[in-house]
């Protein structure tokens, strides 16, 4: 007998890294892993942002994409310090692994399910584009959020050219704007 998983399975895409400087960050994998170029680099804000519940500041960060075979990693550095679920995973402004992301068929059933398995939403919020995505808190079971995407033409369209100018770098310019 087959058994049916809490949450539905999904292939995760993306590693995400919260680093103190996004340029020093950027040339440190550069130099130590060959990875690049770097797409990206400017101020982010995720809008009608929901912390925990409850309505909470926008959060501003500064982000890239870089490719690493099949894998994505994000490098994000956060510019605000209101609550948020990046303070959640480093309160004191550390680095290191904040979440990993993957796309839902169905972004609300998946969150719902999520939450009745004692994952709860950390912050929900809407990106410039239109898209709600959330970090699901799941600390104590992986140790890391995990980022819920709805299927998006636009974010899977971001995924592609980081792959694609991964695959096409004359390594001149480390980080290339989106």
């Amino acid at each position: 007998m087959q058994e049916t998983n809490i949450v539905p399975s999904g292939a995760f895409i993306q590693v995400c890294h919260v680093v103190d400087n996004l340029e020093a960050a950027c040339a440190r994998y550069n130099k130590l892993f060959g990875m690049g170029p770097f797409i990206g680099g400017g101020n982010g804000v995720l809008d009608n942002h929901v912390y925990r519940g409850q309505p909470a500041e926008p959060i501003r960060i500064r982000g890239v994409f870089v490719q690493s075979g099949d894998l994505n990693i994000e490098l994000v550095e956060l510019v605000s310090a209101g609550p948020s679920a990046f303070h959640d995973m480093y309160p004191d402004g550390g680095q290191g692994i904040h979440h990993m992301a993957m796309f839902c068929e169905d972004y609300e059933g998946t969150r719902v399910r999520y939450v009745a398995a004692g994952m709860p939403v950390a912050s929900e919020f809407t990106v410039s584009f239109g898209a709600q995505i959330c970090y699901i808190d799941a600390r104590a079971t992986m140790g890391h959020m995990i980022e819920l995407y709805p299927e998006s033409e636009i974010i899977r369209g971001m995924y592609a050219r980081a792959r694609h100018e991964s695959e096409n770098w004359d390594g001149k310019q480390l980080i290339i704007p989106w």
